[in-house]
């Protein structure tokens, strides 16, 4: 194969790779998982202190990703990192995990997202409907098939060329911070709130330190996606500059726009109130400006999701080219398409297995908590990996180095490990599934490996 097929042109600038730091981590999270966060510690100032507590450790990790990806802008982000402070086979059990769990995982909850919000609106009530109830008894529905072609058109437009996906990417992520501050506005300024609605509470929450770190897990759901431009790094502009500044300001304005947003429902809905609705922000805007008024915010959230749809998609596909350009996985997925330049292969790869979850798994949640447990075990060892390098090459030149080394990568480094035993503490089925597709990496590396010629 010849070898221009293998790279892939920079053509994304400080504003795209900004706009999918915010573009993949503002999703349906800040308007859904309030409920969950009230539900499991009662306090409005809790949930906040959650909030601030979820914000610093995202931009602790942020940070720390700043310097390793500043000094190292390459294909597939993490697993260039893992691979380079660990070795292949960590890096390929990082790859595999990604291409089989977590990132069409994720990519599979977002179709299911854009489809659960139609759902709400008569004209799509045929989404819960089978299109052939005497075959799939139920257990395919309309809503399936349609979260598959959201998958293949989001896949078709990255395919199309990652500067036009950008692009797209860049607008609808204006469009969605435009959204969050009209909810933000609409709250404050729609005559229905009381400061004394954050001094309620909830008596029914599970509390404690359980209920704190269930909480916790919630808001960091709300913030996760923010190291999926890493992947992108050997197709952003001048990345030594331009890195730093997507990660650590694209959780910096996240950061602002969550305080604000949950201040916002906080200002409207006491703490029964959010703990018992299924979507607070809907029931904070039905409150304000009726039902018009919700019904259009919940049509703005769908369009919303599209700008997430994008940036994950298009970051996922980038971990399989690398590795297989390493020689570490099929090489066909190194391919590059000759006229849009985009990797393909790993593109189509990539859609057929979320279109294989959405078929499997008909729900959002068990989408969503297959993924979590892999994500926080390898975002522990990519950043643990800035002490490796650090380490083995203290003179090397850094473009960005990270403030309050080692101090905030350690804590990250803690505070993931302890998420991670308590996931498994808490979600033991589904952290046994992941551990075992995990594990399933490590014979699959050497057998791949094995069957090279020499």
């Amino acid at each position: 194969m010849a070898q221009h097929t293998h790279e892939l042109p920079r053509v994304l600038t400080a504003s795209h790779a900004i706009s999918i730091v915010v573009g993949i981590i503002i999703g349906s999270g800040i308007f859904l998982v309030p409920r969950e966060m009230m539900a499991a510690v009662g306090s409005a100032h809790t949930v906040y202190a959650v909030w601030i507590v979820a914000g610093i450790l995202s931009l602790f990790g942020a940070m720390t990703y700043a310097e390793i990806a500043a000094s190292r802008p390459y294909y597939g982000g993490e697993y260039a990192y893992l691979r380079e402070a660990y070795g292949n086979l960590t890096a390929f059990v990082f790859m595999w995990t990604q291409v089989t769990i977590a990132k069409p995982a994720s990519i599979a909850s977002i179709a299911a997202g854009v489809v659960r919000v139609l759902a709400n609106f008569s004209a799509f009530a045929f989404l819960t409907r089978s299109p052939l109830p005497q075959l799939f008894h139920g257990h395919v529905v309309f809503g399936q098939l349609v979260a598959i072609a959201f998958v293949w058109l989001i896949t078709g437009l990255n395919i199309l060329g990652t500067r036009k996906a950008g692009n797209t990417q860049r607008i609808l992520m204006l469009l969605k911070v435009a959204m969050v501050l009209a909810v933000v506005g609409l709250c404050f300024l729609g005559g229905h709130g009381s400061l004394a609605n954050f001094a309620t509470h909830y008596p029914a929450a599970r509390g404690g330190f359980s209920g704190f770190m269930v909480a916790l897990i919630a808001a960091l759901w709300a913030y996760d996606g923010w190291s999926d431009v890493t992947h992108t790094a050997g197709e952003i502009q001048n990345p030594a500059r331009n890195l730093p500044i997507a990660l650590i300001g694209g959780v910096a304005i996240v950061g602002t726009l969550y305080m604000l947003t949950n201040a916002a429902i906080q200002f409207v809905l006491p703490a029964a109130a959010i703990a018992t609705a299924d979507r607070p922000a809907d029931a904070a805007i039905l409150l304000i400006a009726g039902p018009t008024a919700a019904a259009f915010f919940t049509m703005a959230l769908a369009i919303s999701y599209g700008s997430t749809f994008i940036g994950s998609s298009l970051t996922g596909a980038r971990i399989p080219f690398a590795a297989a350009r390493d020689g570490l996985f099929f090489q066909s997925l190194a391919y590059v398409h000759p006229r849009f330049r985009t990797p393909s292969h790993a593109l189509i790869l990539q859609a057929t297995v979320s279109s294989l979850l959405l078929l499997l798994i008909n729900t959002f949640q068990g989408l969503f908590s297959l993924a979590i447990f892999s994500e926080w075990l390898f975002y522990a060892a990519v950043t643990a990996s800035v002490f490796v390098f650090r380490h083995r090459e203290p003179n090397a030149p850094r473009p960005y180095s990270v403030t309050g080394y080692p101090v905030v990568p350690a804590i990250f480094v803690l505070c993931a490990l302890v998420l991670l035993v308590f996931s498994i503490l808490d979600q033991p089925r589904n952290s046994l599934i992941g551990t075992a597709i995990i594990l399933l990496g490590i014979p699959l590396h050497y057998l791949l490996q094995s069957r090279k010629p020499s």
